[in-house]
């Protein structure tokens, strides 16, 4: 009986001592939360916050680009001892405004390095970009190193204008010019909402900078090709919502998730995720 109790404990312990294995898969997901605003009525934040969290608990995400998240919000999902989060809000750079952080698994990475530069013609301030008239918008990044193999790697994560098509536009050619500038030839993973559907010219040029995921994964996509749901239970439109990779990373999986509770989507956008390997 005491080995069969043994022999339990270690089945047991097997998924969490597994899941910060060297070389195991990074489950990464880009999610734009939905903002925290009372005009949601009975989809506002607090009637979406557990279920949000019970996503992200169930799923295990190593590394969740988040778009639209004020601090509060932030704090919420980090309630979940596995998470913390790193980024700033765009208002000024520290914790006002929406915020675009990365929450990541504290058990598997370290950040090394971290930073943020705003989409527009003066990146390194807040500030609007190009023809953006309603909002700053920010870009957060970060170095990590997976605390088993000492691998580093860097992960950006944005939120690119609605309304401004100049904006959108050069976003994109920041967004490569800044991760070659900051990441040089290391391996990266961009995820973001984007705004933006595959044809237009900014989602082109990360696609030939970086693989989408999508086309990438060695096993056909799962779930819709749209990502933006509009009001939480209207059909699912447009494709936004995407995670970029560099060549060093093979991607195994990837998924359009559509968990709800029945009625309602936890956020007017769907969570998008992929399994990816550093080679």
């Amino acid at each position: 009986m005491k080995h069969f109790i043994i022999i339990i404990s270690i089945i047991i312990s097997l998924p969490t001592a597994m899941h910060g294995q060297s070389g195991a898969g990074l489950r990464v997901a880009t999610y734009n939360l939905r903002m925290d605003t009372k005009a949601d009525s009975l989809n506002a934040w607090t009637y979406r916050r557990d279920n949000v969290k019970a996503l992200v608990l169930f799923h295990e995400f190593d590394i969740i680009g988040t778009q639209e998240g004020f601090l509060h919000q932030l704090r919420d999902i980090c309630e979940l001892p596995q998470y913390a989060y790193c980024g700033a809000g765009r208002d000024d750079g520290k914790e006002a405004g929406e915020h675009s952080a990365i929450i990541y698994r504290k058990d598997r990475l370290e950040i090394r390095l971290s930073g943020n530069f705003w989409l527009s013609e003066t990146p390194d301030r807040p500030g609007k970009g190009w023809d953006a008239t309603c909002c700053n918008r920010i870009c957060s990044w970060a170095k990590f190193a997976d605390k088993a193999s000492g691998a580093e790697f860097y992960v950006f994560n944005v939120h690119f204008d609605h309304q401004g098509v100049t904006a959108r536009r050069e976003s994109g050619k920041l967004m490569v010019e800044k991760i070659r500038e900051i990441a040089g030839d290391a391996p990266v993973i961009c995820t973001g909402d984007f705004n933006s559907t595959p044809e237009t010219e900014q989602i082109r040029a990360l696609s030939d900078f970086l693989r989408d995921a999508r086309t990438a994964s060695s096993t056909p996509p799962y779930g819709p090709i749209g990502t933006f749901n509009r009001r939480f239970a209207n059909p699912i439109g447009e494709r936004i919502d995407y995670i970029f990779v560099s060549r060093q990373f093979s991607v195994a999986k990837y998924v359009t998730l559509t968990d709800n509770d029945g009625r309602y989507y936890p956020s007017d956008h769907l969570p998008v995720s992929a399994v990816v390997t550093l080679n």
